[in-house]
């Protein structure tokens, strides 16, 4: 197996972070090939090797592997480590996952991915404060239930990798997650998440729309981001 993993920029991509970082904790060996997002639709261009014209993908030979949980499962296919190998732990890692896959819109909606800024925001409307609940559920169910520090218990997960993004977010806005901080805190202490945060402040690209969405978020307290 010869694996390429597309994704896009480091600041902005949630999506792409996960089967990432992924295989960066599992140690799972792969070419890391960005195509960044240059403008507000970049589907003609990620269609010449994208499916649906949206990144992450992953390249085995002549397989192609679309979407970042397609890619979780073709690797759990393949390599051990992806799931926790205790049965309740697995089925909880497997729901929470698909949860975030599907769900979670006015998180994704209203506080978009920007790993190197931080934002006030103002008050939550009811859709996003039930989201910052649910995840904070989840947070504090898996570390309670499982023993931590991941979020399955004692070593590093899919589901550990679905959330990532969330950590960023949560720390860029100040997202309240009670007990669930400490995950989050060990997350981003992760050496993957270091190597991902640091390309994302080297990046010197800015896209538009992404930036647009940032802005309506809240106001910029700081950004850390290459000028």
């Amino acid at each position: 197996m010869s694996y390429t993993l597309i994704t896009a920029n480091r600041n902005y991509s949630s999506w792409s972070l996960r089967p990432w970082l992924l295989l960066r904790a599992l140690g799972i060996p792969f070419t890391d090939r960005v195509e960044p997002f240059t403008k507000p639709s970049n589907y003609d261009d990620f269609r010449a090797f994208s499916p649906t014209g949206q990144v992450p993908v992953l390249l085995d030979g002549d397989v192609t592997v679309w979407d970042s949980l397609g890619i979780t499962l073709y690797i759990a296919d393949r390599h051990e480590g992806v799931w926790p190998d205790d049965a309740a732990a697995r089925a909880f890692a497997q729901c929470a996952v698909a949860e975030m896959h599907g769900g979670f819109s006015a998180l994704r909606g209203q506080c978009t991915m920007n790993v190197g800024v931080r934002v006030k925001m103002g008050p939550h409307d009811a859709a996003l404060a039930r989201d910052v609940a649910r995840v904070r559920e989840i947070f504090e169910q898996g570390l309670a239930r499982f023993g931590g520090p991941y979020l399955a218990g004692a070593r590093f997960t899919a589901l550990d990798a679905f959330f990532a993004p969330v950590a960023y977010r949560i720390r860029t806005y100040a997202l309240e997650v009670g007990r669930g901080q400490a995950w989050v805190d060990h997350i981003l202490a992760h050496p993957a998440m270091q190597q991902w945060e640091a390309e994302a402040l080297a990046e010197s690209w800015r896209e538009e729309s992404h930036e647009e969405e940032l802005a309506a978020a809240g106001a910029i307290v700081a950004d850390y981001r290459q000028a």
